[in-house]
């Protein structure tokens, strides 16, 4: 199951801090570690509160939904009160923000989220001579709802958005998305994975768009060796070599990243590994993190 629909069918199952992250000392390191929970989206299914406290017992203090898997809003937030986690952010489907964005705003104002992303916009959209400028009109207009409510609105990139878009004649879909949105009121979690893979230097973005990154997905990316998954949906073509990775086995460079970290504007990081098998792969990447000093 891909993260759309993924995401789809959990919501309609279910939609009835200014302190920054890193230390103030010289040696700076990560002190809240998120947990992207479609990285446990299996686990989650077949036992919510079990994974939850287990997440929590991991180390994690801050969990980013995609779906609440048949829970409601208020039970929810009462199984994160219960080990206690926060959930800062959500990710919700290109539909729902569409049609289901009052209601939406209120589940997350129960839960306790300060941002919504939109993390996908189909690909039948994206090759409409307006597609793309039809997101940036929603996702403004979104923006404009959820700031009125208190919540910031955010879109969350794969690979696809670095490829030259025909329908834009030649540009690249995010910077079409930066430039034709609002900055105060649509944001980016950016994929610091994905935007890799595109060809792109996230340091880059930082300094031309400097404070619009709140939330980063950190997940890793090795090079070398078999491919399982292509993630052609996710790139826009097939992987021909290189795989997903846990945070600090694979060919990012974190500490260059996260250096820059005041800069991009980042305050939550959410590690994700769409290909985990276990929760031994978020724990590799919790205790990777929880020591990294950069």
């Amino acid at each position: 199951m891909n993260r759309r629909t993924f995401i789809g069918t959990s919501i309609a199952t279910a939609l009835v801090t200014s302190r920054p992250v890193w230390a103030a000392d010289a040696a700076h390191h990560l002190d809240r570690i998120g947990l992207q929970l479609y990285t446990v989206r299996e686990l989650m299914k077949q036992d919510f509160e079990g994974t939850l406290a287990k997440v929590a017992q991991i180390g994690y203090r801050e969990i980013e939904f995609a779906g609440y898997f048949g829970k409601s809003p208020e039970q929810a937030r009462a199984t994160l009160d219960r080990n206690g986690l926060a959930s800062p952010s959500e990710h919700v489907a290109y539909d729902v923000v569409e049609k289901k964005w009052p209601e939406t705003l209120e589940a997350a104002h129960v839960v306790g989220q300060k941002y919504i992303v939109c993390p996908w916009i189909e690909e039948s959209q994206r090759k409409q001579p307006d597609g793309w400028k039809r997101a940036a009109d929603l996702f403004n207009h979104a923006g404009e709802a959820s700031q009125k409510a208190g919540i910031q609105f955010a879109y969350h990139n794969h690979a696809f958005e670095f490829l030259p878009s025909d329908a834009l004649g030649g540009k690249l879909p995010y910077d079409f998305l930066l430039a034709e949105t609002d900055p105060k009121l649509v944001k980016m979690e950016m994929d610091l994975c994905w935007i890799t893979v595109g060809g792109h230097d996230p340091i880059a973005y930082f300094d031309r768009y400097p404070g619009r990154f709140p939330l980063v997905h950190v997940k890793d990316w090795a090079k070398n060796g078999p491919v399982g998954d292509t993630h052609a949906a996710e790139v826009g073509h097939p992987v021909p070599e290189g795989h997903m990775a846990n945070v600090g086995s694979g060919s990012i460079d974190w500490k260059h990243i996260f250096a820059q970290s005041a800069k991009g504007g980042i305050k939550h990081y959410f590690v994700e590994n769409d290909e985990a098998k276990s929760l031994d792969d978020p724990r590799s990447s919790y205790e990777y993190l929880a020591k990294l000093q950069f």
